[in-house]
């Protein structure tokens, strides 16, 4: 998990969540929320972001800079007609 700011000031998380099935191939992906104390709560799911295993899902998640986050929260607002940073 990890915290970061995006270009307007709002906190958010970044996390990896697991989607359930059969096929374990791209089974993880980037989850992003917004902090609850910004009045977020907002979750965006990026699906296009996957992982074969949680432990590379983590590793990748850790090296990650913000200026990469930023870059996938604004993209994946942008698909979703939604106001971001």
């Amino acid at each position: 998990m990890r915290q970061f700011v995006d270009g307007r000031g709002n906190a958010w998380v970044a996390s990896v969540a697991e989607e359930g099935g059969g096929d374990y191939k791209g089974r993880f992906y980037l989850l992003l929320e917004g902090a609850e104390q910004d009045g977020g709560g907002r979750r965006v799911a990026l699906a296009d972001v996957r992982w074969n295993s949680l432990k590379t899902a983590r590793r990748t998640l850790g090296t990650m800079s913000v200026v990469e986050l930023r870059r996938r929260l604004r993209s994946a607002l942008g698909r979703s007609g939604g106001s971001g940073s």
